[in-house]
C-alpha cells in the first residue's frame, strides 16, 4: 500500500528502511523523502515507526 503518494513510497519500503536502522521520521525523510511534500503521510509514518521500531531499532540496546 502506498504510504506517501507524493514520493510513491510503500509501506514495505518504509518497513524495510526501519529494519535497516532508519528509526526516526527525520531519517526516513532523508532516506525515502517521505513527509517532504504535502505531509499527509506523516501520521502513518509515525504509526509504522511505533509498530516496527521496537522490533528492530531497540534490539542492540537490549543485547
Amino acid at each position: 500500500m502506498y504510504i506517501c503518494v507524493c514520493k510513491a513510497v510503500t509501506d514495505k519500503q518504509v518497513k524495510s528502511a526501519i529494519a535497516d536502522g532508519h528509526c526516526s521520521r527525520r531519517q526516513l525523510h532523508q532516506c525515502l523523502g517521505v513527509g517532504s511534500v504535502c505531509g499527509k503521510c506523516s501520521q502513518h509514518i509515525k504509526q509504522l515507526l511505533d509498530e516496527n521500531r521496537m522490533e528492530t531499532c531497540m534490539m542492540p540496546m537490549m543485547a
